[in-house]
């Protein structure tokens, strides 16, 4: 499975220092921004059991798969339910 970083993206570089594969790349415009490369990203498969990526990402929704879902959705950080937020 392939992921993708969304313009949630804070720009922390976790995500670039835990990749295995190397597929995590800073933008050249915006030194705020991440993407993935997606020849290289396996999602960590054979690797890990979950993408390394979206494990260590602290932004909820900067992080989605081949389908566009969001690996770490709204509430999967904080615990907080979406329905309860302000």
């Amino acid at each position: 499975m392939k992921y993708a970083i969304t313009d949630k993206c804070v720009g922390c570089h976790a995500c670039s220092l835990v990749c295995p594969n190397h597929a995590v790349f800073q933008d050249s415009d915006d030194v705020n921004q991440f993407h993935i490369h997606s020849k290289r990203c396996t999602g960590c498969k054979d690797q890990y059991d979950t993408p390394q990526c979206a494990t260590i990402c602290p932004v909820e929704e900067a992080i989605i798969d081949n389908q566009s879902r969001p690996v770490n959705p709204l509430g999967s950080l904080t615990g907080i339910p979406v329905d309860e937020r302000l």
